[in-house]
């Protein structure tokens, strides 16, 4: 069985840039209109099957949450689910906010 790894902000903003991860953000509707990561996805139980599809489990995808604690289970759920790269980043938006832009609204 797939397992997730951990990944530090620094170098999801790296593979961001690099255009090499998918940043798949599992905070509530509100947190995430406040302020994601540009081009995240809000990932819900709803957006899932799209988000499978439109991914595909073949891409490096990046779990977000607010401090790096929720994101490992989901984390591991994608990778159970057959994704083969699944990252959480540590951290979470508390910490990637102090060191990089966010983006407002629906994304």
């Amino acid at each position: 069985m797939s397992e997730f790894k951990h990944i530090t902000v620094e170098e999801t903003a790296e593979r961001l840039q690099q255009k090499q991860v998918c940043i798949a953000d599992i905070r509530d509707e509100q947190s995430y209109r406040n302020g994601h990561i540009e081009g995240a996805w809000h990932l819900t139980s709803a957006s899932l099957p799209q988000f499978i599809q439109q991914v595909g489990v073949a891409r490096p995808v990046v779990v977000v949450c607010y401090h790096g604690n929720s994101s490992q289970g989901a984390a591991q759920y994608l990778a159970q689910q057959g994704f083969a790269e699944v990252y959480s980043m540590d951290g979470g938006m508390a910490l990637w906010q102090q060191h990089h832009p966010v983006q407002s609204g629906h994304g």
